[in-house]
């Protein structure tokens, strides 16, 4: 159970004394599509909602009042509260920043989110997509984990100092150092679908490395640390269609194993971040869910963190996942091979 592996990891944090505090921001497109619809027309030549949305607009986000303010209102009812809801990268893109919950209840409330959501425009004939890529003309969607640990004792969050040039203590950098060196190997926790990996295709801006910086939305891992109070690391790696408890389950994972194993964050900061950027020396994300899942099968480090029962369980999974869409031709290729040659 996807939960019960996120709880095996909050017990670490909990057996150290530190109490886990996580906000998941998932960003969603709507669709002028009903179940009906979707399946009348093959699933193909989607309609947008909110076809006229521009990035950040004031203008969509007024127009467009009403549904922002009741999904709210649901989602409020449903004990689900927002930090910000709000129009996002293009048409029919809207995003919901969640506020941060202890522990388990972080991951729950994103799993909420999106059952809440998804059932919210079902009953006013829309359909509410988290696809990481759902095609072309779509942006590719993150959901992704903002996450800090505090001292029990002192409430004190242990991951910043005010002193450090980007505001991490020792503790926190040992933290992001865990996450850069076993990210790679169980990353079937974070991309656990085949399409979760067209997000992270050639061209996108997507990070294709487990790279990190202060305040750069193109890092896998974004350095937050506006105050004390505030300071937090957010994995950017996850698709919209992360599964919540598993994806969280793996960045704490990773970054306790940092912090029992006393890493040092030796890996330099990106300066800027773009399309294909691999920066030198770092270790690539896997490619697809098959190149994922090897790895992760064969990965000793995620056999220490999860045990060998879950890597072989889950691994079998994946590759069944994969395997169902092996044998899956898109119109694109048919149009590009039908006829050549």
């Amino acid at each position: 159970m996807p939960r019960r592996v996120l709880a095996d990891q909050i017990a670490k944090a909990d057996a150290l004394g530190l109490d886990v505090f996580a906000g998941f921001e998932f960003e969603f497109i709507v669709l002028a599509e009903t179940a009906e619809s979707l399946r009348s027309k093959g699933f193909a030549n989607l309609n947008h909602y909110a076809a006229d949305n521009r990035c950040w607009s004031g203008q969509t986000a007024a127009t467009y009042a009403p549904f922002v303010a009741e999904l709210e209102d649901t989602l409020t009812r449903a004990g689900v509260d927002l930090f910000s809801l709000s129009v996002e990268l293009g048409p029919g893109c809207f995003e919901a920043t969640l506020k941060h919950r202890e522990g388990m209840r972080g991951a729950d409330d994103a799993a909420f989110f999106r059952m809440f959501t998804k059932s919210f425009c079902r009953q006013r004939d829309l359909t509410a997509s988290f696809m990481a890529l759902t095609g072309n003309g779509f942006p590719g969607i993150g959901g992704h984990i903002n996450l800090s640990l505090r001292d029990r004792k002192s409430g004190r969050n242990i991951f910043a100092d005010r002193a450090d040039a980007n505001g991490l203590s020792a503790t926190a950098k040992s933290f992001l150092a865990g996450i850069i060196a076993n990210v790679p190997e169980i990353f079937p926790m974070i991309g656990n679908t085949v399409n979760a990996y067209r997000r992270l295709a050639p061209g996108s801006w997507a990070p294709k490395t487990v790279s990190w910086a202060p305040y750069n939305y193109a890092a896998a891992v974004r350095i937050a640390a506006e105050t004390e109070d505030m300071t937090r690391l957010e994995l950017r790696l996850p698709g919209s269609d992360a599964n919540p408890h598993l994806a969280m389950a793996a960045m704490l994972g990773a970054g306790l194993d940092g912090l029992a194993r006393g890493l040092e964050l030796t890996t330099p900061a990106i300066a800027s971040g773009g399309p294909n950027e691999i920066p030198e020396g770092a270790e690539r994300l896997p490619i697809d869910l098959l190149d994922a899942t090897r790895r992760f099968r064969a990965s000793a480090k995620a056999k220490a963190l999860f045990g060998a029962a879950f890597v072989d369980h889950y691994a079998a999974i994946c590759e069944a996942e994969d395997t169902s869409l092996r044998k899956a031709v898109s119109a694109a290729e048919v149009q590009r091979y039908l006829e050549a040659g």
